[in-house]
């Protein structure tokens, strides 16, 4: 009789898992067993995404008030300049703007005010405020005389300290009024017009009506003497070099259109003789503002973001040495290479993800704060602020590839032997 043996089936040993809740639980029990290590080493993806934020935030809010204040002044400016053919017996304004510059301008719809200004071409004048010219201001270029139109003056939206602007009576009469900038008159020594002051340009006498304190265009005129146009033609003649220029204030949005009508409406006969110059397009303005900011600090975040990438690296790495033991002790009781891979990676990433909230909330703090010190309107685009997080995880994710793979090779008996 002949026995059977058959062997009996040893069960086979399931493959070691490692499901989420533990990986997530070892992982932060590694971060909280150094928490100033931790932090410390969080401060360079938290410089970075913080910096990230406010360059972008900083970036827009700034380029929408540099719109807003460019749309306010730059954007209603536009100035034109004689272009007399080149073979032309003169260069004189006076054949190139006409004498009614002002009222032409004014009938364009969209223009506020508008006029013809040129330097007053004297060679070596006397300027005092008396007749005794022993007593005169030398002609230094300290006070320069230019002759404007109405329109021009209410065009350069003047602030005046005293008196009024002439008008246009004192232009179509080619009346002998000036008036002063702030500079000029200082230099003069007239601090009041109630008591009719006179100007002595050589001998002619210049009643002054009005002293200037600021003026939102053509500042050079704040150490000037004005005087009206017709009468800067009748006395000293065409302006020479440079020629006559124009000037417009325009309403918000129609700088572009004036520009183009402008030339045809003064000189309808040869428009090419002038040049009508818009102001850039605020767009473009603001766009390049923004580029320029951004180019400069997004530089310093991404070396911010890299300081703290190195940062993660290295702190990932002397815990990988100094868990060589505990690495060794998980491997011999059967966790996989990749288990202990995904956990310094895990550990790693949330240090990143951590660095980048707490270094978004930072930079989007620093973009309001900034903003009410300025008392701008504070701007946050989506696309820069939700992603930034992801940004800091993403570089904890990076930096702890190289030590997370160093810990997966190291073998259980060189470990445990150590």
């Amino acid at each position: 009789m002949t026995a059977t043996f058959r062997r009996r089936r040893t069960p086979e040993t399931p493959p070691t898992r490692l499901r989420l809740k533990d990986l997530f639980a070892e992982a932060l029990a590694g971060l909280i067993q150094r928490p100033t290590r931790s932090i410390l080493t969080m401060l360079g993806t938290v410089l970075g995404v913080g910096a990230f934020v406010t360059v972008l935030g900083l970036t827009t809010t700034a380029s929408g008030q540099i719109s807003k204040s460019f749309d306010l002044l730059r954007d209603t400016t536009v100035t034109i300049t004689a272009t007399p053919p080149a073979d032309s017996p003169t260069t004189s304004g006076r054949m190139v703007f006409p004498s009614d510059t002002d009222e032409r301008l004014l009938h364009l719809n969209g223009v506020v005010a508008g006029g013809v200004w040129w330097s007053v071409p004297l060679r070596n004048p006397t300027l005092s405020r008396t007749p005794d010219y022993t007593k005169a201001l030398p002609h230094d270029g300290a006070v320069n005389i230019y002759a404007a139109s109405p329109g021009t003056l209410q065009a350069m939206q003047t602030t005046m300290l005293t008196g009024t602007l002439y008008n246009d009576f004192h232009q179509d009469h080619a009346e002998h009024v000036c008036v002063l900038g702030a500079a000029a008159a200082r230099l003069l020594g007239i601090a009041r017009v109630d008591n009719q002051p006179a100007v002595f340009i050589n001998d002619t006498a210049y009643t002054v009506v009005g002293i200037i304190s600021d003026s939102q265009q053509l500042a050079q005129t704040l150490t000037g003497v004005l005087i009206p146009s017709s009468t800067a033609l009748r006395e000293y003649g065409p302006p020479a070099d440079p020629p006559a220029q124009g000037l417009i204030q325009t309403r918000v949005g129609a700088a572009q259109l004036i520009a183009e009508q402008a030339p045809l409406a003064l000189r309808p006969d040869q428009p090419q003789l002038l040049t009508a110059v818009p102001p850039p397009d605020p767009h473009t303005l603001r766009d390049q503002v923004g580029t320029d900011m951004s180019s400069l600090f997004l530089i310093l975040a991404v070396l911010c973001l890299a300081v703290g990438a190195i940062g993660i690296a290295n702190t990932t790495l002397v815990a990988v040495m100094e868990r060589t033991a505990e690495i060794g002790l998980r491997r011999a009781l059967g966790a996989r290479p990749r288990h202990i891979a995904a956990q310094f990676l895990t550990e790693s990433t949330a240090l990143g993800l951590l660095g980048g909230l707490v270094g978004t909330s930072i930079g989007v703090l620093v973009v309001i704060i900034a903003a009410l010190m300025e008392s701008w309107t504070a701007v946050l685009q989506p696309v820069s602020v939700i992603p930034a997080p992801a940004i800091g995880a993403l570089v904890g994710l990076l930096a702890g590839l190289y030590p997370a793979l160093r810990a997966a090779r190291i073998e259980p008996l060189d470990a445990l032997r150590r």
